[in-house]
């Protein structure tokens, strides 16, 4: 782990905004043509050292190396190539009606860059949850300060050295240290702060945000529900929401947190879920290269202390290797330890339902989660439970998969999150909309300037006429 640094005034870092600032006012990412070049030139460096960011995700969590590069890596080339693809597009200005009372003129919307962006990035996807968003507030014109999860040291090393060897400071630059180091950056008062992270500490971060009125998006997280109806294809449900809870060990956001199953199907369920786990990992998870370990030892002894009450399936672990059996708890009460907070691991409470406004009522008693999934072959139940439910998205007949697509906006709601990103989502988030108004000089009528020659009534009649 690199060590923070030693001086955490926010003296530094305020030398550092102030210069990313400067470079920003003074033009330096305001045409397209600098913007892809920058993108394109993290492509690069990413694609020049696959290698070695694979070995730091396998050292810092044991990510098998699909994972790691399908959810890490591939995930930004995509959205790398969706920024590119449009970004010329995204950069024109927006062309809006201009009232009557307003004529002649022309109105329109301008996209402009906030200026120094700071991006703070959890443990759990250390390079995607980092880059991803850097590429959207390069994409509108930004520059970026990094801030890693330094849990995972690894990839943190690694990727401050080859962005700071690479790229100018004023441009996109990486700061390493603990949460001492995050909140002297934000009291350095950048022009914006976009978080991943726990509701917890997102909640501080908007406090201390608050205190220099910086605009933030916050992407947290909380108890994901997956509703299994008894009309749901079990065979694939229970393959895709095994997929969605065990990728990376449980340890991702939008993973599946408790299953509402319809009680005709819950046996047959569990069945189900445990012959995929059983085929995917050959029988010994515990052995198994194909799952991620739990990020340490804390998180690990966290996670085994939930285990308890009806344990279905599942429910051993290795402390040695930090890997945990996918584990099904059937029926937790409330107070039970597994609901009480976001999981972040391979453990599933199982709940069941008679009727789905149960299942309905069960996920509106909680805060709004991240995500939402339901596994059902009826309209009428799926249209339901959109229509009744609040959540930052909705996937029906999988998991996690709603996050790839690069024309869905990727957010939260409630305490799950304020804001979103992914594709052009992305580019709005880190634009300020600025609103034109260009008049000609030629007409000036008399009538809005003393002394008045109307009535007020008479001037709101006028008024409400050539606004409307």
């Amino acid at each position: 782990m690199i060590e923070a640094t030693a001086d955490q005034s926010t003296k530094p870092y305020n030398a550092l905004m102030n210069a990313q600032r400067s470079f920003i006012q003074k033009g330096g990412l305001r045409t397209l043509k600098q913007r892809k070049e920058v993108i394109l030139k993290l492509k690069k460096l990413l694609k020049d050292n696959e290698d070695r960011i694979i070995e730091a995700l396998q050292k810092d969590m044991g990510k098998p190396e699909t994972e790691a590069y399908s959810a890490e890596l591939l995930f930004i080339y995509n959205d790398i190539n969706h920024q590119l693809k449009h970004l010329k597009d995204w950069m024109r200005k927006t062309n809006v009606s201009t009232s009557l009372i307003n004529q002649p003129g022309k109105s329109y919307l301008k996209p402009e860059p906030y200026g120094s962006v700071l991006i703070i990035a959890p443990w759990n996807y250390p390079l995607q949850l980092l880059i991803a968003p850097a590429i959207g507030a390069l994409a509108g014109g930004n520059s970026v300060v990094l801030k890693p999860s330094e849990i995972t040291s690894h990839l943190e090393e690694l990727i401050h050295r080859l962005i700071n060897n690479n790229f100018q400071r004023e441009v996109i630059h990486v700061v390493c240290g603990d949460k001492n180091a995050t909140q002297s950056l934000i009291d350095a008062k950048p022009d914006y702060i976009f978080f991943t992270g726990s509701t917890k500490v997102g909640s501080l971060i908007m406090q201390q945000a608050a205190k220099y009125l910086i605009p933030v998006t916050l992407e947290l997280g909380g108890k994901s529900p997956c509703i299994v109806h008894k009309d749901a294809n079990l065979a694939v449900a229970a393959r895709r929401i095994a997929w969605g809870k065990c990728m990376n060990a449980g340890q991702t956001c939008i993973a599946p947190d408790y299953i509402l199953v319809h009680e005709d199907i819950a046996k047959d369920f569990i069945e189900a879920f445990n012959n995929v786990i059983h085929q995917n990992y050959q029988g010994d998870v515990l052995n198994n290269s194909d799952m991620a370990q739990i990020v340490n030892t804390h998180h690990f002894k966290r996670l085994t202390a939930m285990i308890s009450g009806d344990v279905v399936s599942g429910g051993n672990s290795s402390e040695t290797s930090r890997k945990i059996e996918p584990t099904l708890i059937m029926n937790p009460d409330k107070d039970h330890p597994a609901m009480q907070e976001e999981i972040f691991g391979p453990i599933l409470p199982i709940i069941t339902y008679r009727q789905i406004d149960e299942a309905i009522e069960k996920v509106n008693s909680g805060d709004k989660p991240l995500a939402l999934y339901v596994f059902t072959s009826s309209s009428s139940t799926k249209d339901k439970v959109i229509e009744e439910t609040s959540s930052g998205g909705v996937c029906v007949n999988d998991t996690i998969m709603h996050i790839t697509s690069n024309d869905l906006p990727f957010g939260g709601v409630g305490s799950s999150g304020i804001g979103s990103y992914h594709g052009k989502q992305s580019f709005d988030t880190f634009s300020h909309m600025k609103p034109v108004m260009e008049k000609s000089t030629w007409i000036d009528p008399s009538i809005r300037y003393p002394p008045y020659k109307l009535s007020w009534r008479r001037f709101e009649k006028l008024f409400l006429w050539l606004a409307g």
